[in-house]
């Protein structure tokens, strides 16, 4: 069974999915909001997917539980990760994908984009995604398990478009964490696409006109 989430539709006749992933401890409504802001033209017909990650205790929290796509040992990624919960994530995203495929859309004019552990599940999973996606949007994360990356990844995730950005001051992953996974994939991907800013653990107003202006080039026939 598919996660439980939000569709928003953003014009008339849809041909392009966007599946965008929350950050720990919030749900699917966090990046609702954000699809006005975007304004992005009517005629581009775009089905929004915002799900819910189920709720989870969460080690770093005490063990309190929150929605998360996987268990959080430490802010320290270099730790123990939990690669179970992180690899359960992905198939559930692998659903998705297929729900959109089966619904019309093509692997060509689908987007994945996470936000934080959203981001991370995002990177997993669309770097290990057997067909070519229309792009990977990772904000503000890290790639997961990046000691398997290179016997995982896919060859369409040697071409897929990736849209990757960090804050500067951000206090939750640290600035050079963002860095360190974008280094890592530069040298096997040559359409990564890299943005810094300004702002903590958090979205900015440059970043959204960069997320718009990416998503049209992805999208725009």
């Amino acid at each position: 069974m598919a996660l439980e989430s939000i569709d928003v539709i953003h014009g008339t006749r849809v041909d392009a999915s966007v599946i965008w992933l929350h950050g720990l401890g919030a749900d699917g409504h966090d990046f609702e909001g954000l699809i006005p802001q975007l304004q992005l033209p009517s005629e581009l017909g775009i089905r929004f997917i915002f799900p819910h990650a189920p709720y989870r205790p969460i080690t770093l929290n005490n063990g309190a539980e929150m929605r998360g796509w996987y268990d959080l040992l430490s802010l320290d990624i270099g730790q123990k990760q939990d690669e179970a919960g992180i690899r359960a994530s992905a198939l559930e995203l692998e659903v998705l994908i297929q729900q959109e495929i089966e619904r019309g859309i093509e692997p060509s004019r689908i987007i994945l984009a996470g936000f934080s552990q959203g981001g991370a599940v995002v990177l997993h999973t669309g770097l290990r995604y057997a067909q070519l996606l229309g792009g990977i949007m990772a904000l503000s994360t890290y790639i997961p398990i990046a000691d398997t990356l290179d016997t995982e990844i896919s060859e369409a995730a040697k071409q897929v478009p990736i849209f990757m950005a960090h804050g500067r001051q951000d206090d939750v992953l640290a600035f050079e964490v963002g860095q360190r996974s974008r280094d890592r994939l530069k040298p096997i991907n040559p359409n990564l696409e890299w943005h810094e800013y300004e702002m903590t653990h958090s979205l900015c107003m440059d970043e959204l006109l960069h997320i718009r202006s990416w998503l049209l080039r992805r999208l725009s026939k």
